[in-house]
């Protein structure tokens, strides 16, 4: 009875470890299986092992799967190892399989090593390669910038409004260390600037536009970017401010107030001279009184000395008289200040 009982704890402990190898098998196996069928039935084989191995190191094992699927149903031989190391590094692999199609199917010579370099610089490859079949078209400026046009002033002082668009096609191997499109519309932006500014007139540059867009083209704007230029048209072009006339205005206004500041300071050193003179002129008045003052001691002084007599006296007043005399008559009006004795 007591064999029988082992026997039965024996058999039960392995049902409970074929359960449990039965439940391991399944989490590991059960979803690697789905994938490893449809990898078999598109003749793009992926090992069990590589399906597991990918679980482990936490791999997306279902991108992978589709992506190997899609370049071995287009011709194109990546190994798994290839795409699984592409992940890893944080690139898409989905999206560079893609893009190596499209390239393929267009004629454009792309190879895995380069689309993988682009997708990790973080420049959508597959966008790339559709701009290199279908260029794109952008606007100069960028209306996302909040300007629509690119103002510029010709040499007569008019300001001149342009719009242009310019044609891109993406350039596959300078996508690496190439500029955006920003600097492509900077670039044109300069250009656009400096043809205007260099017209004699802004009659010029509404008679032919297209000067601005051959002369732009010309200076191969699109060196070491990662585009290629194929045209600029010129969209719209308007006649803004006259820019030479406010600018003279302002110049005179500016030379208005400088005068007036000016004057007004010749003004206020003349009304500081004239006050000083005023003050120069009472200190004078006052020395004259004051000499006026030593008249009457000097002659008493000359009178007590002897050298003043009263004959002489009188003929100074005589004279005084004659000449306030002759004054009255020639209409002056003013009559000499006689000494006091």
């Amino acid at each position: 009875m007591t064999g029988l009982l082992l026997v039965g704890t024996a058999g039960w402990v392995l049902i409970g470890i074929l359960v449990f190898i039965g439940m391991v098998f399944l989490a590991l196996f059960a979803p690697a299986f789905n994938l490893w069928l449809q990898a078999l039935a598109a003749h793009a084989g992926v090992g069990m092992l590589q399906l597991i191995g990918m679980r482990f190191r936490k791999v997306n094992s279902q991108m992978i799967v589709l992506a190997r699927i899609q370049a071995v149903r287009s011709g194109l031989e990546l190994g798994t190892e290839e795409l699984e190391s592409h992940y890893l590094a944080g690139g898409n692999p989905m999206l560079v399989v893609r893009a190596l199609i499209a390239a393929n199917r267009a004629n454009i010579e792309l190879t895995w090593k380069t689309g993988t370099a682009i997708d990790l610089a973080g420049r959508d490859i597959l966008e790339a390669v559709q701009t290199s079949v279908n260029p794109k078209v952008i606007d100069c400026p960028n209306p996302a910038g909040g300007k629509t046009t690119v103002d510029a002033v010709a040499k007569d002082g008019i300001q001149v409004k342009a719009k242009a668009r310019v044609t891109v096609r993406a350039n596959i191997d300078r996508l690496v260390g190439g500029a955006t499109e920003e600097t492509i519309i900077a670039r044109v932006g300069e250009g656009i600037v400096t043809t205007i500014g260099s017209a004699e007139t802004y009659k010029a540059v509404l008679e032919n536009p297209d000067n601005i867009s051959s002369t732009v083209l010309a200076k191969g704007l699109d060196a070491g970017t990662a585009f290629e230029i194929l045209s600029i048209d010129i969209a719209d072009v308007d006649v803004g401010d006259n820019i030479g006339a406010k600018l003279q205005a302002d110049q005179a206004e500016a030379d208005k107030r400088r005068f007036q500041a000016e004057a007004e300071k010749r003004r206020a050193m003349a009304m500081a001279r004239a006050q000083e003179m005023k003050a120069l002129t009472q200190e004078n008045r006052a020395k004259v009184v004051e000499a006026e003052a030593e008249i009457p001691r000097a002659m008493a002084e000359a009178f007590r000395s002897g050298n003043f007599g009263i004959m002489d006296y009188y003929r100074m007043k005589n004279i005084q008289a004659d000449t306030s005399m002759r004054e009255n008559i020639g209409g002056s009006g003013e009559k000499p200040q006689t000494p006091n004795k």
